[in-house]
Parts: C-alpha cells; structure tokens; sequence
C-alpha cells in the first residue's frame, strides 16, 4: 500500500474515531451535553488525535529508517570496489536505485512479470534488452551486481511496504478502539486535546530552529572538509579567483566579496533615496485617497519574478547604460556591469524600504508632530527635525535588511553584471558575487570531494556570516526603537 493510500485510510479512521466518540460520550450523559466534562466536539478530536498522532508517528519514523536500513543491508551486499569510497558507493546506490525502478517499471508495463522481475541472476542474461523495449535504459555501467543488488532492493522494499502499512494501520486500529472506549461524560477531553494543539504548536515553532540548525551544520562540516584541502589563508587573502578543475586553482575570496559590496552599494544609492522619499511622501504629505493608490503601485514591484528583472536588465538597462554612459566616456563597451546589476537590484528593493519606512514613520507618536507644529515649524521642518530623528533606527534597520537581500541576489548578477571575478573601481565593467560563484561551482557534472567545489560551501558559510552580523545589527536597532515608543 503506497503513503497515499495509507493517508487516505488513516484520514478515514480518524473521521470515523471522531463521530463514534462523540457519540459515545453524548450516550454516557444520556444525550445532555451539560453532563458532560467538555464539549462533545473535544471527545470527538480526542477520538481522531488517538487515531493520528501514533499511526502517523511511526510512519514517519518509517520512512526515515527503511532507506537507511536497505542501503546497509546492500552495501553490505556488493563486492567492496564498489563501495570503496563514499563517493563511489553513493553513485552505486544511485544505480541500484534506478535499477530497480526499472524494474517496477518494466513489471508495470508488462514487460516482464513480478516473478520473471525477481529472477534476474538466475535466468535473464538479457535483461537490458528487455528493459530498452518499454523504454528504461540501464545504462552501459551497470553491472551483474548491481542488477542483483537491484532485484533484492526492489524486493526488500516491497515487504518493508508491507511491514509499514501492517503496523501503521495497525496502530491506526488500536488508537480508535482506545479512543473511543475512554469517550465518557468525566473524561476531561479538552485538557488533552489542548495539551496536543500546544504540543503541534511548538512542534511547528521548532521547524524554524531545526531547520537553521540543520542549514549551518551543512555548511560548517562541508566548510572545514574544503580547508582541510586548501589553506584558508590563501582563501581569505588571495586576490585572483580562479577555479580549474584539473588543478592549480587560485581560489580567493576578495575579488567576490568586493564584487557582492560594490554592486550592494550601488544599489542602496538607488533604493534608499527612492524608497525614502516615497514613504515620507506617503506618510506626511498624501491624501488619503493617493496613498490608496500609490503605495499598492509601488509594492507590485516587490511580486515580480527576479528572472524578470534579469531580463530588464539584460535587455534594457545594459545597453542603455553602455550606449549613453559607458561608450562615450570610454569606461567600457559591455552592457554588463556593476551599474547595470546594481540599478535594477536597487528597484527591486524600492518597495521593501518604502513598505517598511511608511510603517515607521506612521508609528511615531502624533504628539510629537503637534507639538512641534504648535510651536511654530512648518511641515517640512516637522519631518526634517521631528519625525525622521525619531524614525531613524527603525528606518536603518530597514536599511540594513535590504542590504542583506541585495547581497543574496542571484539571477539579476547573472543576467546583469556578467561572472568576471575582478578588483576594478570602474562601475561600467563586468563584475560578479559570491552567490553567482556559489551556483557556478556546483553547477554541472563535478567532482564533489573536488576543493573547488566544496568551496561554494566556504563562500556561503561567509556570506551567511555576512548577512548574520547584518540581521542581527538591524533588529538590534529596531527593538530599541521598539522599547523607545510602545
């Protein structure tokens, strides 16, 4: 039985837990609800989460453990030159894998019966042709041991299907017979079914840590395998990127770091003047209708695909900047460049910083504009001195965490500043950042124990610090802000 179909009967015998416990427990207060410890709606999800919460428990715990109790049992199988090294025994178990889903495969088509699917060592020496007929390709790699080791996957797989839906639905089973017997007028229903909805909520609120915890552990233990293998000062001090597979890389890091600040900087100069001004305008000066009108206009910008900025950029931008800037002042010939890139990253962040400084500004007290128009000052003055002093921290803190997106930009680097890794002041010419070298270096058929691929690793544990320390600065400031006014 696949996960889908045990997904259906477990939902099934959860409804039907549901309304025979509710049923019983109305039956023991002789139909009144009054008699009753909780409201019967409580007895019925007590009937339901008796039902779910085990059954699905062990799926879970399933579903983890049976891939990795079936890669042992195999490895342990296959001749050991071809699990010699980790790389090599994960490329096996990949064959493995695809074999065998050959072979579901070919079963399903008619191509071959379960029984034939299952006798491969033993009777078919031609198998792959028979394969190719319904159209799965083996490959010319695989060998007669992986075609066995194929068959005793598929077949493990099958009874550990078996297994799974035996116990889970067996639990299922139990947890409605539990369920609906404990269905009575004193059985206080709310209090467990409000313990398990807490317990579900902070579940869910762990999803957020484990999952930046499982993301650093990822990148630190990857890291310090790619500085076991090139030494970090040459990492962190070297001034040429130059990646070759063959070997003799030049793998340092500053040519990218200052490729990420320069084109970051450049959009900030366009985002935060454009963005700012379009909050104060839309928080002090604006009717109400306008602002109505406007400030969904401008947010549209932040719903549009970055692939498409890309293209802005690519088609647009580039060549503007290049036929009217660049050419005639003799800084370049390339419609690729820091300018380009930076300019439409510098859109693209307008509506986070105008979204954000509109909501800071109108949080400053009113008091405050009043009291300053009560003594005299204009409007301008009252925004000049008055509210923008007292919006500061929350509008750097705005600040900060579009510079943290503008650094983590990808497609409009790629589509807009080119991939040239250089130290150059020159905004006209092609540049590129540390996320553009990230995908760069794990794109394609690479070696992965290789150090110039474990080095997208190395450049994103340091552009994770980056914006880290970036993050971590600007929610620093809004909470003081934050303490400041409430």
């Amino acid at each position: 039985m696949s996960v889908l179909m045990i997904l259906v009967v477990l939902a099934v015998l959860a409804a039907a837990a549901f309304v025979l416990a509710r049923q019983r427990a109305l039956a023991s207060a002789g139909g009144s609800p009054r008699q009753l410890h909780s409201l019967p709606v409580y007895y019925g999800w007590f009937g339901a989460l008796a039902v779910l919460v085990p059954s699905l428990v062990a799926l879970v715990v399933w579903l983890i453990l049976q891939p990795l109790v079936l890669e042992n049992r195999i490895s342990a199988q296959l001749p050991a030159a071809l699990v010699a090294e980790p790389a090599k025994a994960a490329l096996t178990m990949a064959d493995v894998r695809r074999v065998a889903a050959g072979l579901d495969a070919a079963v399903a088509q008619g191509a071959m019966t379960d029984t034939e699917a299952g006798m491969i060592r033993t009777e078919f020496t031609n198998v792959r042709d028979r394969l190719a007929k319904v159209g799965v390709a083996l490959g010319s790699n695989v060998s007669k041991e992986v075609l066995a080791a194929a068959q005793d996957y598929r077949e493990m797989s099958h009874w550990g299907a078996i297994g799974r839906s035996v116990l889970v639905l067996g639990l299922a089973a139990l947890g409605l017979a539990w369920g609906v017997s404990r269905a009575h007028k004193d059985f206080r229903a709310r209090n467990l079914v409000e313990k398990a909805v807490l317990g579900l909520l902070m579940a869910a609120s762990s999803i957020a840590i484990l999952t930046t915890v499982g993301i650093v552990w990822s990148m630190v233990s990857e890291t310090f395998d790619f500085f076991s293998k090139y030494p970090i000062q040459d990492f962190f001090l070297s001034l040429t990127w130059s990646p070759n597979f063959r070997g003799g890389s030049d793998l340092g890091i500053i040519p990218l770091i200052w490729g990420t600040l320069y084109i970051t900087l450049v959009s900030m100069l366009v985002a935060v003047p454009i963005g700012l001004f379009a909050a104060i305008y839309l928080a002090e000066y604006a009717s109400r209708r306008t602002r109505n009108w406007v400030k969904p206009l401008i947010e549209i910008i932040a719903g549009i695909p970055t692939v498409v900025f890309g293209i802005f950029a690519l088609v647009t931008v580039g060549p503007f900047l290049r036929d009217w800037f660049a050419a005639p002042l003799g800084l370049g010939n390339s419609g690729s460049s820091v300018m380009t890139a930076g300019i439409v990253i510098g859109i693209l962040n307008i509506p986070f910083i105008s979204s954000l400084s509109d909501d800071i500004i109108n949080a400053v007290p009113q008091s405050l504009r009043d009291g300053s128009l009560g003594l005299g000052a204009t409007r301008s003055e009252t925004v000049r001195q008055v509210v923008l002093p007292a919006a500061l921290p929350g509008i750097v803190g705005a600040i900060l965490m579009a510079a943290s997106r503008a650094i983590g930009e990808t497609m409009i680097v790629v589509m807009g500043a080119g991939a040239a890794a250089k130290l150059s002041l020159n905004p006209f010419e092609a540049m590129t950042t540390m996320t553009v070298k990230i995908v760069g270096q794990l794109t394609g058929d690479t070696d992965f124990a290789a150090p110039e691929t474990l080095v997208a690793f190395a450049l994103g544990m340091t552009l994770f610090v980056i914006t880290l320390c970036l993050n971590i600065f600007a929610l620093w400031i809004v909470r003081k802000y934050r303490e400041q006014y409430e």
